[in-house]
């Protein structure tokens, strides 16, 4: 019996550890303008305390240093002290938020420097730099490819994203009803925010497995928004109901895949879609929500009550 419970012990233990899921949260757009809820200053301190009672040891703040002193951002430098104070990192999200389609290679290099300039020397910095919109140079290889070089020369590392839900565009409808006077049933709208990222986390999991044979440690990408102040702990935890271990952005960005470089027609989007293009697995690669024609009249339907549209699905390419 004796030799029975050691081998099971042995095989236990030699169970894979990718088995598990394992998740990062981070956050883009720091400081970001105010939503329809509350002000700057007021989400810093309410998103603080949110992820501290929510257990989340470290989240990432990515930071577009163009928005100091931006009408609206409130204190933004006091903000991410209070952040790292709280325990977070920080990194490079560029000055302007400018796409990499849209400008050379050179000029996007020095947006990311002007940005490094503010940041260096800073408690909490990250040598991650995170791509505005996941914008890695589209269809334009030998430009994607100078970024890259650019980057590694400067010793950063791509600050990338393997799950996503498009919380950008749940905040701003929920901004732009709030302006409009419109009723917003408030529970429906978490559950719907919530219900998103976990969907999302899920889908990008199945694909990783697909692609890579394993579940990596996940980087889910959200935005400093009033919707991630006031619902951050609701996602936590049904993430740790669905089986997932939050972690911090160090254990993720140590992962594996973190040196992949995947090579695919355009580049632009999550890790996970990237790599799955370039296995030669087939559309959608990406979660069905981040499709605003799908995501926009599910939100008037779900959060105003409005009745949905009269039209059919639309085609995911």
């Amino acid at each position: 019996m004796k030799w029975l419970i050691a081998v099971l012990m042995c095989l236990l233990l030699a169970l894979p550890v990718s088995a598990e899921k394992r998740i990062a949260l981070t956050f883009d757009d720091v400081p970001r303008q105010p939503g329809g809820f509350m002000d700057a200053d007021a989400r810093a301190g309410r998103l603080v305390r949110a992820l501290r009672r929510a257990g989340v040891r470290q989240a990432a703040f990515f930071v577009t240093v163009g928005n100091l002193g931006q009408p609206g951002t409130g204190n933004g430098a006091a903000h991410i002290a209070r952040y790292v104070r709280a325990g977070h990192v920080i990194a490079n999200h560029s000055f302007a938020h400018q796409r990499l389609s849209g400008m050379t290679a050179a000029a996007y290099l020095a947006d990311i420097d002007r940005a490094q300039v503010w940041l260096q020397g800073r408690p909490g910095l990250r040598p991650w730099f995170r791509f505005p919109f996941l914008d890695e140079g589209g269809r334009d290889k030998a430009k994607r490819d100078a970024v890259r070089a650019g980057l590694a020369a400067r010793g950063l590392s791509n600050g990338y994203v393997t799950a996503e839900a498009s919380d950008w565009n749940i905040d701003a409808l929920a901004s732009a009803a709030r302006q409009a006077g419109k009723r917003i049933d408030m529970a429906a709208l978490r559950d719907l925010y919530v219900e998103s990222h976990v969907e999302a986390a899920e889908f990008y999991d199945a694909l990783a497995v697909k692609t890579l044979g394993r579940s990596p440690v996940h980087v889910m990408l959200l935005h400093e928004t009033d919707l991630a102040a006031l619902f951050v702990g609701d996602l936590v935890r049904a993430l740790r109901a669905r089986g997932w271990r939050i972690v911090t952005a160090d254990t993720a960005y140590a992962d594996p895949i973190a040196k992949l470089r995947p090579d695919t027609p355009a580049a632009q989007g999550t890790l996970t879609e990237a790599l799955a293009w370039e296995k030669g697995l087939p559309a959608p690669r990406w979660y069905a929500r981040n499709d605003l024609r799908i995501a926009d009249p599910l939100f008037r339907e779900r959060v105003l009550g409005e009745a949905p549209a009269a039209t059919s699905a639309p085609d995911v390419p």
